[in-house]
């Protein structure tokens, strides 16, 4: 940049630029360069960034070391600030209608607000971001959202399977599975150039309910050599007639009851095993 900044103002682009862009290799240079400053002042900016940062539970900035090294910024989320989300989001849960047919729960709005899909992203990301994630994976189309949003947490390609292609996606790899309460057996299928063999993948989904769904995904990952290092769904329902999925996460449980005293189903909820 032609003009030369003051340190407050450096400090304002480079702690902008670390928080838009999460568990992404920086180089020292990229900044030194755009700001016309030398490598050591920028390093005292970062410090004082990192520092700040720390303090305030915005996540941590760690150094790279070697020629290709640089930084990279890691998300944090705080334990107030998740005690304060899913309590907003357990009180949503209590309004309107919803339960819908086949013991299904109405989840959209939620995950359409802007403001909760990328903090429920966020709170996903921080959880998973140690496991080297190479793709976060989901099946079309409720889930497509918060993969999305947990995929730039995760600075990883994100990526939808079908249950129908089309030719635009090429040649593709299908699994059948078994889904729903009546146990119908349908397909999903995934371009074959969508993720690399050896790709560790994170699962994300928006429900949780026979679990028939899920286990597809797990056996189409497989047929590319692929591995599931983590699964993780926004709500789960408490009913189960399904074999054990493994080493899943789950922001929430719910569960349908019905209340005598008013004579209808009610919605009730509990924290997930995300936070066991």
């Amino acid at each position: 940049m032609s003009n030369k900044m003051k340190r407050n103002q450096r400090i304002v682009y480079i702690s902008q630029y670390f928080v838009t862009h999460p568990n992404e290799l920086i180089g020292l240079s990229y900044f030194s360069d755009y700001f016309n400053s030398a490598k050591s002042s920028i390093s005292e900016d970062i410090d004082f960034v990192r520092g700040i940062f720390e303090e305030t539970e915005i996540g941590v900035i760690e150094t790279i070391a070697g020629v290709q090294g640089g930084m990279i910024f890691k998300p944090a989320y705080s334990d107030v600030k998740t005690n304060e989300l899913m309590d907003e989001i357990r009180q949503k849960l209590t309004e309107g209608k919803r339960i819908l047919p086949g013991n299904y729960v109405y989840l959209a709005d939620l995950l359409q607000d802007p403001r909760l899909l990328d903090n429920i992203a966020k709170l996903i990301a921080v959880k998973y971001q140690k496991e080297e994630i190479d793709a976060v994976v989901t099946i079309e189309t409720k889930g497509i959202g918060l993969c999305v949003a947990v995929a730039k947490y995760l600075n990883v390609p994100h990526v939808v399977v079908r249950r129908s292609s089309s030719e635009m996606d090429g040649s593709t790899i299908s699994v059948n599975y078994v889904s729903g309460s009546h146990q119908r057996v349908s397909k999903m299928e995934l371009s074959k150039v969508s993720l690399k063999a050896g790709s560790k993948v994170l699962i994300i989904d928006d429900f949780l309910r026979n679990g028939g769904t899920m286990i597809g995904l797990m056996n189409l990952i497989e047929e590319f050599d692929c591995k599931t290092v983590g699964i993780c769904v926004f709500v789960e329902s408490t009913y189960r007639d399904h074999e054990p999925i493994p080493n899943y996460d789950s922001l929430l449980k719910v569960e349908i009851v019905y209340n005598k005293e008013e004579s209808r189903f009610e919605l009730q909820s509990e924290l997930g095993t995300f936070f066991e």
